[in-house]
């Protein structure tokens, strides 16, 4: 039976910061710290920092290189490994190839994704979405962490996590300054949340639907308005005292649009129609709710009134 090799994963477009970020894990991070695995680094891209093939040579670290999409194959990979008989892999992976190549396509034998990283330059973030979204997203959408470096105190963090948490909710999100050093400066809201009634606008809605179901406590008996449409099908999969507003976001494209909602409990929750939108003033109560799994932000009405659709039914996370 063949040995578990463990690869680790790095994805992002090009000059993200991927080498760098190999690099940094291979001499800083002590990975190969006092141990005689044999490495290999299998870089798919060729970005403007170069590996430093003298100092890899004292980590026990060879790289090899594919130099195309079409050579990203089993066969190829099978005699890469093979001829490297490496006993962990860092793949640097091509940020313009599909990821299916990795995650739903064969691997040689024994070969076992151990973690996957992405990097993502806060200078080019938003440029990449607004003109390559599809791809950019497609970079990130498998990552348990996703790096966002070259951060400065311009960078937009929150929009940022909502554009990420849109498509892959359970990545972890580390923000990097340009030195290298953390940012964990706090991340700035486009609403307040210290407002007696937290204003949510449809173009703040999405933004604050993920802040809110990644952080419950922070809004823990807070008051929230904002404009939902309701669901509140009549098939027996709600209670009578519960029905779900939200609203449809587009995050990737129109064939990726989902709804954002939240569980409401309402006495008066039966009178509400499927589809029928509402402006609603409720109170955010963190407790436990079968629908997320454990505990979670449950809407309690104070106000609710029937309302026009908008002229735009979806929001978006921008």
């Amino acid at each position: 039976m063949a040995k578990d090799i463990p690869v680790y994963v790095f994805t992002g477009f090009m000059d993200s910061g991927k080498t760098t970020l190999i690099q940094e894990t291979l001499f800083e991070n002590d990975f190969a710290a006092g141990g005689d695995d044999r490495i290999l680094i299998l870089s798919c891209e060729d970005g403007d920092v170069e590996y430093d093939i003298e100092k890899l040579k004292t980590v026990n670290a060879k790289v090899a290189t594919i130099d195309s999409e079409e050579e990203f194959n089993l066969d190829n990979l099978t005699r890469i490994s093979k001829e490297y008989n490496p006993d962990v892999i860092f793949l640097e992976y091509n940020g313009t190839w599909g990821v299916e190549h990795i995650y739903d396509e064969p691997l040689p034998e024994g070969w076992v994704v151990a973690q996957s990283l992405a990097t993502v330059d806060a200078t080019t973030f938003e440029n990449y979405l607004n003109n390559m979204r599809t791809i950019m997203m497609e970079q990130l959408f498998k990552a348990e962490v996703v790096i966002i470096n070259r951060c400065t105190d311009a960078t937009p963090k929150t929009k940022f996590r909502g554009q990420i948490k849109s498509m892959n909710r359970p990545a972890q999100i580390v923000y990097e300054r340009a030195d290298g050093s953390i940012d964990d400066s706090p991340e700035e809201l486009p609403f307040d949340i210290n407002a007696d009634v937290i204003e949510i606008t449809d173009a703040d809605y999405a933004l604050w639907f993920m802040d809110c179901m990644e952080n419950p406590k922070k809004y823990d008996g807070k008051k929230i308005h904002f404009l939902g449409l309701v669901y509140n099908p009549n098939d027996g999969k709600l209670r009578r005292d519960v029905f779900v507003p939200g609203r449809f976001a587009m995050t990737c494209c129109v064939e990726d649009i989902q709804f954002l909602g939240m569980k409401c409990k309402w006495d008066k929750a039966s009178t509400l129609a499927h589809r029928s939108w509402v402006d609603i003033t409720a109170q955010i109560k963190v407790e436990f709710a079968k629908e997320y799994k454990g505990k979670g932000p449950v809407l309690y009405p104070v106000d609710i009134k029937q309302a026009e659709k908008p002229e735009d039914e979806l929001v978006y996370f921008s």
